[in-house]
C-alpha cells in the first residue's frame, strides 16, 4: 500500500513540476530573447510572439487597481486557493485519475503565474493567436495549463452526467 502511495505522490509531483517548469523555462527564454512589445510572426500572423508584462489578471483586468488591492486579490487569494488545492490533491485519497491530472494542470499553471507575480511584480505573457473571426489575448504556458485543467474537469463532469442519465439496461425475457 505504501508503494502505491509513493507512486501516486511521485506522479503528482512530476505533473506539477512539468507544468511549472515548462512555464518558467519558456518565460525565462522570452524575458532574455524578446524585447517588450516585440512582435515575432511564427505562423503567417496567425500565431505570434509578443512579450507583455501583465500586472493585472486575465487580459490585464485589475491592472489599474491600487497596489494593496492587487496584492490581496491577485496574490493573496490565489495563494490561499493554491494551498488548498495542493492540500486537497495530496490528502484526498480516492480522487479519479482524471481529476488528479486536471488539478495538477490547474495548480501547476497557477503556481507559475503566482511565482511571476511575486518575484517579478507581473506575469510574462507572450503568445497571441488570430483566427480571422476572433483573436486571443496574449497568454503563456501557465494559462494553457490552467485551460487544459478546466477542460479536463468539464469533460469529466459532462461524462459523469451522461453516465448517470443513461437508464440501467434491463433484460427482456
Amino acid at each position: 500500500m505504501q508503494q502505491v502511495k509513493n507512486i501516486r505522490w511521485s506522479f503528482l509531483v512530476l505533473m506539477l513540476t512539468l507544468n511549472f517548469g515548462c512555464d518558467q523555462i519558456s518565460k525565462k527564454i522570452v524575458r532574455s530573447e524578446i524585447s517588450d512589445y516585440e512582435h515575432i510572426s511564427i505562423i503567417k500572423d496567425r500565431f505570434t510572439l509578443l512579450k507583455v508584462e501583465n500586472t493585472g489578471a486575465f487580459l490585464s483586468l485589475g491592472d489599474q487597481m491600487p497596489y494593496i488591492f492587487r496584492l490581496i486579490i491577485l496574490t493573496g487569494l490565489p495563494l490561499l486557493f493554491l494551498c488548498y488545492g495542493l492540500y486537497y490533491l495530496f490528502v484526498k485519497k480516492n480522487l479519479p485519475v482524471t481529476m488528479q491530472v486536471a488539478l495538477c494542470f490547474l495548480i501547476g499553471g497557477g503556481i507559475g503565474n503566482l511565482y511571476d507575480r511575486i518575484i517579478y511584480g507581473s506575469v510574462t505573457d507572450f503568445m497571441h493567436m488570430d483566427f480571422y473571426l476572433f483573436q486571443t489575448g496574449v497568454f503563456n504556458f501557465a494559462d494553457i495549463s490552467i485551460m487544459i485543467g478546466i477542460g479536463i474537469l468539464l469533460f469529466q463532469s459532462l461524462r459523469s452526467k451522461v453516465e448517470k442519465e443513461e437508464p440501467a439496461e434491463t433484460e427482456v425475457d
